[in-house]
């Protein structure tokens, strides 16, 4: 499956991963520097989830090509179940 984001799309996965790569970089320092066990593990979980969120737009974006393939007529039905086969795998990977 190929990637395809287009304008909006594109920036708004890129933009959560920036900030998901700002947060991992302010955990890092956080434990250089010897902070608080909660604090840490609340910016941690905070990039997890915008990891998490670019994963899912990614996959949507996915889901809404294959949909345009097949409605074009793009696809066939094997390609159509093989596609959700592996739409249905890169979902769960994220769950």
């Amino acid at each position: 499956m190929e990637l395809d984001l287009a304008g909006a799309e594109l920036r708004a996965v890129l933009n959560r991963l920036r900030r998901a790569q700002g947060q991992i970089s302010g955990v890092i320092r956080m434990i250089e520097e010897g902070r608080d066990c909660e604090e840490v593990v609340t910016q941690l979980a905070a990039a997890s989830r915008a990891l998490d969120r670019a994963g899912f737009a990614i996959i949507a974006t996915g889901l809404q090509q294959c949909l345009t393939d097949i409605e074009d007529g793009r696809k066939t039905d094997q390609d159509r179940d093989q596609m959700r086969a592996r739409l249905e795998k890169l979902f769960l990977s994220l769950a």
